[in-house]
């Protein structure tokens, strides 16, 4: 099997099972995800931080959004993603992947307001690399020079963290992983 083979097998085992959680249980994970992140030394510092809705069961952070951050979400456009500022009682529209986006119009956040950037992922391994739904969306915002510098938290259930996941040239490296039990730094 290649690597993109062992990709979607894996990020279809980890995604059913993602779904199959019981709302009880994922409502729970999602919020001890938060109580750590609110107590990360990094989000208490940021000013600014990048989040994204959750899709397909991945863990909810909305109980973050109405802390004292300004917070950005992203709009899928053409093979980018496009960071808008956006507060909890903006309105929102459903994307071309089903994910909530901000309206075109909102403000443009741009890198250098940029303190911290949440990252949804199917998996992450123990070297910091992740597995995403196959989009490369993220591939090409981390690889993005203006980008690279800015801490990444990678946000996945427990069982979604592997010891080693396959990865291509191109995949970059986290520099945080966060779950319900723990957050875990990456050391290059």
């Amino acid at each position: 099997m290649n690597t993109k083979e062992i990709k979607k097998q894996l990020r279809a085992e980890i995604i059913s099972k993602r779904e199959s959680l019981s709302e009880t249980d994922w409502k729970e994970k999602s919020q001890k995800i938060c109580n750590i992140l609110q107590n990360y030394s990094l989000f208490k510092q940021a000013k600014t931080i990048l989040a994204y809705f959750p899709i397909r069961q991945e863990p909810d952070l909305t109980s973050l959004f109405s802390t004292n951050h300004n917070w950005g979400f992203p709009r899928c456009e053409k093979k980018s993603l496009i960071w808008h500022f956006w507060q909890p009682q903006e309105p929102l529209r459903t994307g071309k992947y089903g994910i909530l986006e901000p309206l075109p119009n909102a403000p443009i956040l741009t890198p250098e307001k940029v303190d911290l950037i949440f990252i949804p992922a199917v998996a992450c391994d123990y070297n910091g690399y992740r597995l995403g739904y196959g989009g490369g969306f993220y591939d090409r915002l981390l690889n993005s020079p203006q980008w690279q510098s800015i801490p990444t938290v990678g946000i996945i259930f427990e069982f979604a963290l592997l010891s080693q996941l396959p990865c291509e040239p191109w995949d970059q490296k986290l520099k945080t992983i966060c779950t319900e039990k723990q957050i875990l730094s990456i050391y290059a």
